[in-house]
């Protein structure tokens, strides 16, 4: 079977093979705000096209960067095929962003187009940071603003005849999620891109890939490296319908899911935890779910169990380990008898499984001598993979220091056990000697059931600090007091709500402006090195 190619003409060859998959978005593109939210693909395809022409139009040539800054939606990944179409490489970046991380990763990028919103400019002048002056044009989406481009100006002009470039040649720019400061640019290719992630997913497996009578529902931060693979592969595969939430606020989200009750179900773990409550109804739109999948941060086992235990179908769970610089190193399938026994104290969903055969190696070494450790020792987990990306843009020093012999530097603790299995910790930054700051909140959210997240901080010379949210914004002491039993000395738990704590676009805690907000200092068990 034929795998996704070219980027460009992706949703022309698309077209071409009759694809039947109706897309249905919970609001409208941003680039087609009078188009609705029903689509087929011939339709997506001239809407590249179209979008491509107004590249073309605002002086973008091949070779030339397109930053792309904008609210989370599909069409983060539509511009970037429009991009590619005429030659060029789009640099994916979240609105999330702090401004002054966004400036700078603009003049790492020196993109010759900034298609933005005004919304993402005046909240950067707010703040004292212009991002007009570090790129030569820009544009926005929803209204006018001095010194861009007017976008009525770019309508109806015709794109140039696709530019197809080398395997090897920059393609797409995204950024790691940026936890703990500036985000990476992330320099992914053809082969890495198209090639190696989207086709590999392309291939249909059991269980696992689309059925061509699936209704897919993606919920994701489409500015990230997933988006893409996730789109090629999704759509060549031809499910019937694939839906597109673009928000995690259960109240935007609800009526799609409705309409469209998902068989299969790929979000963030940050919007799992949102919709959660939907669970509670017997009509919620999860009742004919039979694959799960979740990736971009750990998921915690009490919300894998609840979703898993509210469907009518066997479903299955996948939980995905993986990188922005490699795509899914490992991967897990849960079921509801595998997490049925509540382990006290290694819950099931910090096994991460193991390295996809043939594909990834996985290796555990000592932080200090980076010589191998036996199984069962915490260390930090090398990978090799043919996925891996270019590089970091401007960053190159940084990106070759994550190197060793071929051997890519995740940043992760982690530990081998004599199964192949393993079993991951902590980020290198966030460790707790002797102990897993991510383990501790597997199993506070398993025994406190009112707690919605748990997020611990391990700082030198203190005992860890719990930082929990809860729907009613209190905790329980007497509840809190028994789940604490075998656990480690903790500091007293600070409840916080859940809008209160800092996030990244894909819905990760940023741990250190945490720190900051609740102060407990910036020092951590860990170095940082390799963030």
């Amino acid at each position: 079977m034929s795998k996704p190619h070219d980027l460009g003409t992706l949703f022309d060859e698309l077209a071409e093979r009759r694809t039947p998959t109706v897309i249905r978005l919970s609001r409208p593109l941003d680039v087609a705000p009078a188009f609705g939210t029903t689509y087929d693909v011939p339709a997506v395809a001239a809407l590249v096209r179209n979008l491509a022409g107004w590249l073309y139009a605002a002086g973008v040539d091949p070779g030339d960067r397109v930053a792309v800054v904008k609210s989370n939606h599909w069409d983060y990944v539509l511009l970037a095929c429009a991009a590619a179409r005429i030659g060029a490489v789009p640099a994916l970046l979240s609105d999330q962003v702090a401004p002054k991380a966004l400036r700078l990763m603009l003049e790492r990028l020196k993109p010759t187009l900034l298609i933005t919103t005004r919304a993402v400019l005046e909240t950067a002048q707010s703040r004292g940071v212009d991002l007009i002056g570090v790129v030569r044009h820009a544009l926005t989406l929803d209204g006018r603003f001095p010194n861009t481009i007017p976008l009525e100006r770019l309508h109806g002009h015709e794109p140039p005849p696709p530019v197809f470039r080398d395997d090897d040649e920059p393609l797409v720019i995204n950024h790691t999620s940026g936890t703990t400061g500036v985000p990476k640019l992330v320099v992914h290719t053809t082969n890495t891109l198209m090639h190696g992630l989207a086709g590999a997913e392309s291939t249909r497996l059991p269980i696992v890939s689309c059925r061509r009578h699936d209704t897919v529902c993606s919920a994701i931060a489409y500015a990230h490296g997933r988006a893409i693979p996730w789109t090629a592969s999704a759509l060549w595969l031809g499910p019937q319908e694939i839906v597109i939430i673009d928000s995690a606020d259960p109240a935007q989200a609800e009526p799609t899911l409705q309409a469209f009750p998902p068989t299969t179900v790929e979000a963030l773990p940050s919007t799992f935890v949102r919709w959660r409550p939907f669970l509670r109804r017997p009509d919620h739109p999860f009742r004919n779910v039979r694959l799960f999948v979740s990736t971009f941060d750990a998921i915690h086992p009490p919300m894998v169990r609840d979703f898993l235990g509210a469907t009518r179908r066997r479903p299955l769970w996948v939980q995905v380990w993986g990188q922005t610089e490699t795509g899914p190193l490992t991967f897990r399938f849960l079921t509801r008898r595998a997490l049925a026994a509540r382990e006290k104290r290694h819950p099931t969903t910090r096994n991460l499984g193991r390295p996809a055969p043939g594909r990834t190696r996985l290796k555990v070494v000592d932080p200090k001598t980076f010589d191998p450790v036996p199984h069962g020792t915490p260390g930090l987990v090398l990978a090799r993979t043919g996925t891996l990306a270019l590089d970091y843009l401007g960053e190159e020093d940084r990106w070759e220091s994550k190197l060793t012999d071929g051997w890519w530097n995740t940043g992760d603790i982690g530990m081998r056990t004599r199964s192949g299995a393993f079993h991951m910790l902590d980020r290198e930054l966030d460790l707790l000697p002797g102990q897993s700051c991510v383990e501790l909140e597997d199993v506070l959210e398993d025994r406190v059931p009112q707690i919605v997240e748990c997020v611990v901080l391990g700082t030198p010379g203190r005992l860890p600090v719990p930082v929990v949210v809860t729907e009613t914004g209190q905790l329980d002491p007497a509840s809190w007091r028994r789940a604490l039993g075998d656990l480690p000395a903790l500091s007293d738990p600070v409840v916080l709500a859940w809008d209160q704590i800092p996030r990244t676009g894909t819905g990760k805690v940023r741990r250190m402006a945490l720190r900051a907000l609740i102060h407990t200092g910036q020092d951590t068990f860990g170095t940082g090195r390799w963030t």
